[in-house]
């Protein structure tokens, strides 16, 4: 292999084997680190030492020491059409989607501005170090097209999906049961698998479906099953509410979903606060996930998720920004968050887990172990570069942290973008920060 061939990065290598809350031997950690990439994927990730010798002479190696490198975060829930109205007052989640978020999502029947927010919304994400995400569109399928355009053109690993929404909306941002389908079908033919981008059959919440657009839906899921399902559970008891009434049959609202076929691995649900034991075991049984979205609950004060019982029934469980019920892009202020969710409910979340959560974890919610979320060889180059020292205090903290643990909660609980040095898709840096 000739040397143009790879790219070679130094510094303090971190990523996940396996789950931090159970098993001793979950990360690995170089202090002194080399990544090997080539042709956007990882060849190799040990240390500097060992590793350097095997490269080829005159290989360039971008040098990061002083620096972290670990995988790109992944969001497995956001809202792109949310971004204008981000840190917008309610007094909950139904009021908020009346008066916010459905007159913002009218103006994606327009091209040129879902195409202009797209682009603002994925240097966001790059800025705050996240590489994928899982992403709800509106109802307008030129809003998915403008998505997935802006995202395939950087070459980045992006999941997102048409909203279907045929009742309890306002008019101007209702489908039909047939003509979602169709539309979601087109674009499953249109953007699934081609370049980095995957589809996402996307039903915002029980209460805006009919019972027809649900059987649809899980009649796309079964059709298609490599695609993704992603959708909203149990976020506040005043929606469980709500779904009780309009779903008598069903013995729970993840239910509604189990009864059309939508608990299946690539299923991601957002929330899931208000789920029982049997729900729970439900979700781990049939390989469906929890985005877990600490800013957005606390924001909208919806509950607080349960880690602990979420781990004793083995459900998947990720970590996400909900932006726009979500207050900031960060992955870092989402864990700074779900800690204190994680106090709050009696239990403690160890930084080392925030991270795994935040990388392997969602990876392995997402069925993409293997493809991103850590530095196996083969997996797709998506990493950043994490400076400890980005400013004055975080150097000042970083300096007294005696483990890598108390750095990365640190890092975590100061929540500071500014620590994002550098984000790469792919091998190829698609943000810097200056």
């Amino acid at each position: 292999m000739s040397t143009t061939d790879l790219q070679a990065y130094r510094g303090s290598l971190l990523h996940f084997l396996a789950d931090p809350a159970f098993s001793d031997n979950a990360h690995a950690w170089h202090e002194d680190g080399l990544l090997i990439v080539a042709d956007g994927k990882v060849q190799a990730a040990g240390d500097y030492a060992i590793l350097h010798a095997t490269l080829p002479p005159g290989t360039t190696v971008h040098d990061y020491s002083g620096k972290l490198l670990m995988p790109g975060f992944i969001d497995t829930h956001i809202h792109y059409p949310q971004t204008d109205m981000i840190a917008s007052p309610s007094e909950g989640l139904l009021p908020w989607l009346e008066t916010y978020t459905f007159p913002v999502e009218r103006g994606f029947e327009d091209p040129v501005h879902a195409a202009g927010v797209a682009e603002f919304f994925l240097d966001e994400l790059l800025r705050c170090g996240t590489t994928t995400a899982m992403v709800y569109c509106t109802v307008h399928p030129q809003s998915v097209d403008a998505f997935f355009t802006a995202s395939d053109a950087r070459g980045l690993r992006m999941v997102a999906g048409k909203v279907l929404m045929d009742r309890n909306c306002p008019e101007f941002l209702r489908d039909t049961a047939q003509g979602g389908a169709r539309d979601t079908e087109a674009l499953i033919n249109r953007w699934h698998n081609r370049g980095r981008s995957q589809y996402a059959i996307t039903p915002r919440f029980a209460p805006t479906s009919t019972n027809e657009q649900l059987h649809l839906a899980g009649e796309l899921a079964r059709a298609y099953p490599d695609t993704y399902i992603q959708t909203h559970v149990s976020e506040n008891e005043a929606e469980c509410a709500w779904v009780r009434e309009l779903f008598p049959q069903s013995r729970s609202y993840i239910d509604v979903y189990d009864s059309y076929g939508m608990l299946r691995p690539r299923a991601m649900y957002g929330h899931c606060i208000w789920l029982d034991e049997t729900d729970r075991r439900r979700m781990a049984e049939t390989g469906a996930a929890a985005a877990i979205c600490p800013t957005s609950n606390l924001f909208l004060g919806s509950g607080l998720f349960d880690f602990e019982r979420a781990d004793q029934a083995g459900m998947l469980v990720s970590l996400a920004t909900d932006v726009g019920g979500g207050t900031s892009f960060s992955m870092l202020q989402t864990m700074n968050e779900a800690y204190k969710v994680a106090r709050l409910k009696g239990s403690h979340l160890p930084a080392l887990r925030m991270f795994y959560l935040a990388t392997l974890g969602a990876a392995r919610a997402m069925q993409l172990e293997g493809t991103i979320g850590n530095f196996a060889p083969g997996a797709e180059a998506d990493f950043i570069v994490v400076d400890p020292q980005g400013t004055p205090l975080l150097q000042r903290r970083s300096g007294n942290a005696a483990s890598l643990e108390e750095l990365l909660f640190a890092l975590a609980l100061l929540g500071d973008d500014r620590a994002i040095a550098a984000t790469y898709s792919a091998g190829r840096r698609v943000h810097v920060r200056t």
